[in-house]
């Protein structure tokens, strides 16, 4: 019978709605619920005058798809058009309806949660109101990786690798330096979503090398705010020469060796055989100044 009536009764809330013949309050801003927490969609409701109890008919439905997902009346739990993705997570407070109080009790929220919910209330009159409810979920402490650790090359590209898990909703990632300056270009940043809805997000950042420099990768859930960061610091013990760079240097070092060796015996070669010739040239000096003093003398002689 509940299941006839029920879409003749919202029929008949919507209708009304605009005369607003009873005050149902829920909250204006947009509740934020945790993944795998319980989650309470206040709704209350103030009538024109005095009511009993058994007199209040309260129905939850999606907003937008007009899903059902709870219904209480003339003292009862109705769950004849629940949508089945609420099934045994759903209840409210019947005690507290003689209070004004038609809040919906949502248990284990999951991502497929977050949308528009309408709470509609009747007690004589009817009246409705919509909240939103948004999902969040924290990631996982980020982590940040060098693509190669081994035969690192300066002033050569390296990526840096962020990686988070387990999220929601979609995070910002921010690279800073050792300053503390952000760097915005060159970074890609990816999402995959589990079957669980929730994210799992990758961000790499490429850099010129450079020793002895630190980066940090900053996670920033829009609803949870700041969740974690991480850093790596380059140092000069992780920049090396790979194999052939370095038979190439001793290659080099070695001829320029033997030839600083090739060059001093050309060298002393050359200076020697001076010496010999300028010997030479004295012993011929000093034999011709004696074949002249020995001419001399004849002549003086004679």
């Amino acid at each position: 019978m509940m299941s006839l009536l029920m879409p003749l009764m919202l029929s008949a809330m919507m209708a009304v709605q605009t005369v607003a013949m009873m005050e149902v309050h829920v909250p204006d801003q947009p509740m934020v619920a945790l993944h795998g927490r319980d989650v309470t969609l206040n709704c209350s409701f103030r009538p024109a005058g005095t009511f009993n109890a058994s007199d209040v008919t309260v129905f939850w439905q999606l907003t937008d798809t007009k899903r059902g997902v709870y219904g209480y009346s003339e003292g009862h739990v109705q769950l004849v058009d629940q949508a089945e993705s609420f099934v045994n997570r759903t209840n409210m407070f019947p005690s507290e309806l003689g209070l004004g109080n038609a809040s919906l009790l949502l248990k284990k929220v999951v991502v497929a949660d977050e949308g528009s919910y309408t709470c509609f209330v009747r007690v004589k009159e009817y009246g409705s109101a919509a909240l939103y409810l948004q999902v969040a979920a924290p990631y996982s402490k980020p982590v940040v990786t060098i693509q190669s650790e081994s035969n690192l090359r300066p002033g050569e590209e390296v990526a840096l690798t962020c990686v988070a898990y387990g999220g929601y909703p979609e995070a910002d990632v921010m690279w800073q330096d050792g300053a503390g300056r952000n760097l915005t270009d060159n970074v890609t940043t990816s999402v995959v979503a589990n079957e669980e809805g929730l994210f799992s997000l990758t961000s790499v950042l490429t850099v010129v090398l450079e020793p002895n420099s630190t980066y940090s990768c900053q996670l920033i859930n829009p609803l949870l705010g700041e969740e974690g960061n991480a850093s790596v610091t380059i140092t000069g013990q992780n920049i090396s020469f790979p194999p052939v760079a370095l038979w190439v240097t001793i290659g080099l070092a070695v001829c320029l060796l033997v030839l600083l060796v090739a060059l001093a015996a050309v060298c002393r070669r050359k200076i020697k055989e001076s010496c010999e010739e300028a010997r030479r040239e004295a012993e011929e000096a000093k034999e011709l100044e004696e074949d002249e003093s020995k001419t001399a003398m004849t002549l003086l002689k004679s």
